[in-house]
């Protein structure tokens, strides 16, 4: 089953990440993505050819032939398949939109440590409950039939 599922790298020490991951686990209704924590070793297997520094630098999105969309264009691709992020990425396809995208992402991502602390996310993941997906267990924690 995870072979067939889009994989997302995500920094999980970085608050401001982990609450939109949280978010995109209640709004992915078709099962269609699994998160990958930067943290773990399970992150440099999946895209072996990007560094850390590149890992921490956006957000990745790794498809099952193994094609890599990161940053906006992981927002945009990843949005495409939530039912409620579909007018986003179909904005997100608009020429010339990708490229303000781009650099408004890179911004962000460079100073989401210092917004995370302005917005408060550290406090707003706690109230935000983890939903609990088959596709993100631990091998070991899976229930066989």
């Amino acid at each position: 089953m995870a072979a067939k599922l889009h994989t997302v790298l995500y920094d999980d020490e970085c608050p401001m990440c982990t609450f939109q991951m949280r978010l995109l686990t209640w709004l992915d209704w078709f099962n269609c993505l699994r998160l990958v924590r930067l943290s773990s070793n399970e992150a440099m297997v999946i895209a072996p050819k990007l560094t850390r520094a590149d890992l921490l630098e956006a957000i990745h999105c790794v498809t099952p032939d193994g094609r890599i969309y990161r940053g906006a264009r992981c927002i945009r691709f990843v949005g495409m398949r939530l039912p409620l992020l579909v007018p986003l990425a179909i904005f997100l396809w608009v020429p010339g939109i990708i490229w303000i995208a781009e650099r408004n992402y890179m911004w962000i991502s460079r100073n989401r440590h210092l917004i995370s602390r302005l917005f408060g996310c550290k406090g707003a993941c706690n109230l935000m409950p983890v939903r609990e997906r088959a596709s993100e267990k631990k091998p070991e924690l899976v229930e066989k039939i």
